[in-house]
């Protein structure tokens, strides 16, 4: 790649030191934010952060080294970075009701891995919801650490509904008496319940752990209910709905917040990003405002008309539809499975993930409205993106054609319009 004199000069907003010393990777950045800008994005996990997180992520605050707590590091000179995690923290605290706040995680996986470090022993039971129903990763995939380090049990959901089987969480919680219950999901578009899951954890002296790494940014707005109050440990992202930077963090009670600090640094990791810490405290300032309660319920708006659409277009919406931002779909009776139906979408601008289906070995699609509705797009513009959606995968628009619908809809609309 190179980037031409014409281009340089047109582009004011990328620092022209990164234009002078390193064009080409100048130009991979232009490159994405190009594509940013001319495609739409349906990955339930992705969003467009604000101006002022991407200040905080650019600032010198990425220069220092923060092992430790503030007011305790093992480095000098962290005056000023002990005050912006402080900040952090006490809005984190404020803006979930929690006790206590750990905003130096470095991903979502890694504050899971905090929490189970923090509570657990390896070869301790845990029960949690199955991978091929929308469990993470870290809910004891074969591949990661907590399959190697934990013996996982799966709970499911009811092969009618797609909803939770919680009758089946109660049973295997008393046969299996996990040492710990975790409840969240990557791929679940209801709300849970969360006094339930506390119920049951309690009647197994189980601790309970919430992955609220989709659903935080929707509690934040007050959109949907909130895990605090019942779970020992909440683990969760400052991306996605929230729309902070990529990055983790997590809520626990007071009790347990010593276990939960040590657990993080120095059991699983090292030296805090300071300037990704920054930009977490920007993130949830933002988030206590009431611009941003409207739009995290605008969020669920947009993506109750978008799955209502999709269903009217001929795919199978899990659950029949969803309470958040997110939805499961199996595009089959389009005549096409998740994986080809992806590739498809792509080609044409639309850009989402496959994921698992219940009962099944098919592939569907998972998407979210977050980053469609921070560019400002309403109930509107989900019935266009159903359509064309749906279109695209019939192979009655071919890519090129819905390449243009597609451009002009983000052309209205566009991510950073400033």
């Amino acid at each position: 790649m190179s980037v031409t004199r014409d281009l340089i000069e047109a582009d004011d907003s990328m620092p022209g030191v990164l234009l002078r010393q390193d064009p080409e990777l100048a130009e991979i950045l232009l490159a994405e934010r190009r594509r940013q800008s001319t495609t739409l994005q349906l990955i339930a996990a992705e969003n467009f952060t604000s101006p002022a997180v991407l200040a905080a992520l650019g600032s010198p605050l990425a220069n220092k080294y923060a092992e430790g707590y503030p007011g305790a590091r093992h480095h000098g000179g962290c005056e000023i970075v002990d005050v912006a995690e402080r900040l952090a923290v006490e809005r984190a605290q404020d803006l979930f009701g929690a006790e206590h706040a750990n905003v130096q995680s470095h991903s979502g996986s890694s504050a899971v891995l905090a929490a189970y470090a923090a509570l657990l022993r390896p070869g301790d039971t845990v029960l949690a919801l199955g991978l091929p129903y929308g469990g993470h990763l870290t809910h004891g995939s074969p591949a990661n650490f907590s399959g190697r380090w934990f013996d996982f049990v799966g709970y499911g959901v009811d092969a009618e509904t797609g909803l939770i089987d919680y009758d089946q969480v109660r049973t295997l919680a008393r046969t299996h008496r996990p040492k710990a219950i975790v409840c969240g999901s990557i791929a679940y578009p209801r709300h849970l319940d969360h006094a339930f899951f506390r119920v049951v954890a309690d009647e197994v002296g189980a601790y309970l752990i919430a992955d609220a790494a989709h659903p935080i940014g929707l509690v934040a707005g007050g959109a949907a209910p909130s895990p605090v109050p019942y779970a020992d440990i909440v683990c969760a992202t400052t991306h996605k709905v929230l729309r902070g930077p990529r990055g983790g963090m997590i809520l626990c009670g007071g009790a347990l917040a010593e276990r939960v600090d040590r657990a993080v640094f120095p059991f699983t990791q090292g030296g805090a990003q300071m300037h990704t810490i920054a930009a977490k405290a920007v993130a949830f300032g933002e988030a206590a405002t009431p611009a941003y309660a409207a739009y995290a319920h605008q969020v669920i708006a947009n993506a109750r008309v978008l799955a209502a659409h999709l269903a009217a277009e001929g795919l199978v919406v899990t659950t029949g539809g969803t309470d958040t931002h997110l939805i499961t779909a199996d595009p089959a009776p389009l005549g096409v499975d998740g994986k080809a139906a992806r590739g498809r979408l792509a080609a044409a601008g639309i850009v989402l993930d496959c994921c698992a289906l219940p009962h099944g070995d098919a592939r569907g699609l998972r998407l979210g409205t977050a980053a469609l509705t921070t560019q400002g797009m309403g109930e509107r513009e989900m019935r266009a993106v159903a359509t064309l959606l749906a279109e695209v995968l019939r192979g009655g628009t071919d890519a090129a054609a819905a390449r243009n619908d597609v451009r002009d809809l983000v052309t209205e609309f566009p991510p950073y319009p400033e």
